[in-house]
């Protein structure tokens, strides 16, 4: 059992191939595929969310405040639920988060990709998403964690390096394209069913910044992330 577990651990740490570049720009092209039409979208959202609302997660537990509570639900919204402060730049940075996580995941995907640490970077996505499952407090997000980290275990685990490779550069492709959409929904949601309770309303009653300033904001950090991410994987 040591040397099985001694095996994983060198397997995990080892430098893989860089795949050939066709591979790269061809998970591209998926990813944005999945990112701009309609069907695809509605069932890789669900990734989103996990990124949007481990954001809010994790900034909250930096912060000081007490996580509680993570939903994931069935029409790819989520909430996150932490005690603290209800005020400060604690909470301002928890609200903040959510929209800019997906975007900011993939960035530093990135740099596992072109440190060639590709297995290192599915199994470290597989213990973050454990982790989250602990706090997970419904049936469909347990569901949604587990399905994520099963496929993420099987293409690790039972696949040759060339498709892991692939699969890893479509996974952090799809992160840079989808932190984008998400702010454009909200802003449309907004002006067509006002909420109180979305990140940027939730924010300009923290701050007294308007909520469409957020937006835009939300949007300009996405945008520049996925600029970078992209000169970063074609340079």
């Amino acid at each position: 059992m040591e040397n099985s577990f001694g095996d994983v651990w060198r397997e995990v740490l080892s430098v893989q191939p860089a795949p050939d570049q066709w591979i790269v720009v061809a998970a591209a092209a998926v990813a944005l595929a999945a990112v701009l039409i309609g069907p695809p979208w509605r069932v890789a959202r669900n990734v989103v969310t996990i990124a949007h609302e481990g954001g809010h997660a994790l900034v909250a537990l930096l912060s000081g405040r007490q996580l509680t509570a993570i939903r994931l639900h069935s029409d790819t919204s989520g909430v996150t639920v932490s005690r603290g402060k209800p005020t400060g730049i604690g909470m301002v940075l928890t609200v903040f988060a959510g929209y800019v996580s997906p975007s900011v995941v993939g960035l530093l995907g990135i740099l596992m990709l072109m440190a060639d640490r590709i297995t290192a970077l599915l199994w470290l996505s597989i213990a973050v998403l454990g982790l989250m499952l602990l706090m997970i407090r419904n049936l469909y997000g347990v569901l949604s964690i587990v399905a994520t980290g099963a496929v993420v275990f099987c293409v690790s685990w039972f696949t040759p390096p060339d498709i892991q490779a692939a699969f890893a550069y479509l996974f952090i492709w799809f992160l840079l394209f989808a932190g984008i959409r998400p702010v454009i929904e909200l802003q449309s949601q907004r002006l067509r069913q006002p909420s109180p309770h979305s990140d940027a309303d939730q924010l300009a009653r923290l701050t007294g910044v308007p909520g469409t300033l957020w937006v835009v904001v939300f949007g300009a950090v996405t945008l520049a992330v996925t600029c970078l991410g992209v000169w970063l994987l074609l340079l």
